[in-house]
């Protein structure tokens, strides 16, 4: 009954600040529902004040709401809910075809566009939107990772030519100490995620980092600081939300804000200390084994694998799976074995797309939307290319994974040999890679085996678009300038001409584009 009120107020505020689409950012404090708007103008503040759970109107850099303590800890998650639930419900409308010419960049756009809008519907399942909050918790990250990722790399290099020595030793805790404390991070940005108090989920997360867990002995087993890492910190953020969302079921509000902080931290604090830690430290062990040994002993045929299979994920959205996995090698080994073999994928789309370019010389739209995509597909960002040219025509789709797969093939048969690398960071790939590898054979062999890894895909990408890449029809509709009007009946080959006055230029056909 109380979630029922707690909606009912949220589901009357939305209407009265502009609904969800005037929204750019929701938060709360103690007392406040703070909310950062779009267009200020569209606020009903007489209307607002007269609801009878709004204490006030605070107008500051937010537009903040009082609604009490307790009271705005239990209507901000379900504001937030209303809010993405309109935002889901309204489709985009893809663009319409172009009426005559040849088919342009604009049709592919258009084609891609409603590709893209129709996966995201398709993905949209419990067990994909669960990865997607996954991925929410690791993405903020991604930042941080970066900077400390690259400092780490220049201190290893100042170590092994003995330069500067008295700056390693900064350098080293510069890079190191976002790492030591990621699982307080990730403890923060999973309770944020799935509706509890962040600073809750910090603090629970922050038990398994703190070095006087050594003493604790948790039912004859050892625990070490950092033990579980990323994957307890999000288990015991995980615990401590629904602990949080029962303490606002049952405590009364007027002592809400002294029992249920307490509660929660000491509940999941427990149960973090005596149960997630081990087994977190376990499954986190397990996922470093298992990866290495899978490179070590058929690095090659995995390499072809997960490059070949890569982008497919992507469309699927079951890549997100990964970021939690890659987080934890980066945090065992200090990178991550898998990231240069995925990244194959952006180099066999790379080729594939320069092979589009020059197999449709007469196509100058098309071949313009390729030339403005190649430089950020150069540097590993791949939507650009996948929605706006491979996806859309079909063929050069699968034609792109052939190169990925080849190109993984590479980079994973010199893991076999011994030669094992990582990215020191999750985020870059491509070209912006390079700064974040780091291997046990030396900086040159790494970056040699990189390269060579994204050449072999631009190459073999290339050639297995610009040979397999279209069928006849496909090629015909395709490699024509814009104001080339479609060949209609009269003009194919072995075809009547109708009866009655000239026909004049059919329109466009975006489904040949697949055929």
């Amino acid at each position: 009954m109380s979630t029922d009120k707690h909606r009912a107020t949220a589901a009357a505020i939305l209407p009265l600040v502009g609904g969800p689409d005037n929204i750019s950012s929701i938060a709360h404090c103690m007392t406040r529902l703070r909310l950062t708007l779009r267009d200020r103008s569209l606020v009903q503040d007489e209307a607002l004040r007269a609801l009878p759970a709004v204490l006030g109107v605070v107008e500051d850099a937010t537009y903040q709401i009082v609604l009490g303590p307790g009271a705005v800890a239990r209507v901000t998650p379900e504001f937030e809910a209303l809010v993405e639930e309109a935002r889901a419900a309204t489709p985009a409308t893809p663009a319409a075809p172009a009426a005559s010419g040849a088919i342009t960049a604009d049709d592919l756009a258009a084609q891609g566009a409603a590709l893209k809008q129709a996966q995201k519907a398709r993905n949209a399942t419990p067990f994909k939107l669960f990865l997607r909050r996954i991925a929410n918790i690791f993405v903020p990250l991604i930042p941080a990772l970066i900077g400390c990722g690259i400092i780490a790399g220049l201190n290893g290099l100042l170590t092994n030519l003995g330069w500067v020595p008295s700056v390693v030793p900064a350098l080293a805790a510069i890079s190191a100490g976002f790492m030591s404390l990621i699982a307080v991070f990730v403890g923060h940005n999973t309770a944020k995620e799935f509706g509890g108090t962040p600073v809750l989920g910090g603090a629970v997360a922050a038990v398994i980092v703190f070095p006087g867990v050594a003493k604790i002995d948790a039912f004859g087993l050892e625990l070490k600081p950092g033990q579980g890492g990323v994957l307890g910190a999000l288990a015991a953020a995980l615990l401590a939300v629904h602990v949080e969302k029962w303490c606002r079921r049952w405590v009364p509000e007027a002592l809400d804000v002294l029992v249920t902080p307490t509660l929660t931290v000491l509940i999941s604090g427990l149960v973090t200390l005596f149960g997630l830690m081990f087994l977190a430290g376990e499954a986190s062990t397990a996922i470093g084994t298992f990866a290495n040994w899978l490179l070590s002993s058929g690095g090659a045929f995995a390499g072809l694998v997960l490059g070949g299979l890569f982008l497919p994920l992507v469309m699927l959205g079951l890549h997100q799976a990964l970021i939690p996995i890659h987080t934890t090698l980066i945090e065992q080994d200090g990178y991550t074995v898998l990231l240069p073999i995925l990244a194959m994928a952006g180099a066999g789309q790379v080729g594939a797309a320069i092979a589009v370019y020059y197999r449709l010389p007469h196509n100058g739209s098309l071949r313009a939307t390729v030339r403005s995509a190649l430089p950020a597909g150069f540097l590993g960002i791949g939507e650009p290319l996948i929605y706006g040219v491979s996806l859309p025509l079909g063929r050069p789709f699968v034609t792109a994974c052939i190169g990925g797969a080849a190109g993984g093939a590479f980079v994973g048969l010199f893991h076999q040999l011994g030669v094992a690398f990582g990215s020191t960071a999750i985020g870059p790939s491509g070209w912006a890679l390079f700064p974040l590898l780091d291997g046990r054979a030396g900086a040159g062999t790494t970056l040699a085996i990189y390269a060579g890894g994204l050449l072999v895909g631009y190459l073999v990408g290339f050639a297995a678009t610009y040979f397999f890449g279209f069928s006849r029809a496909q090629y015909a509709a395709l490699n024509r300038s814009e104001d080339e009007p479609r060949a209609t009946p009269a003009d194919r080959p072995g075809t009547p001409a109708a009866p009655g006055p000239a026909a004049g230029p059919e329109p466009a056909d975006p489904s040949v584009l697949t055929r």
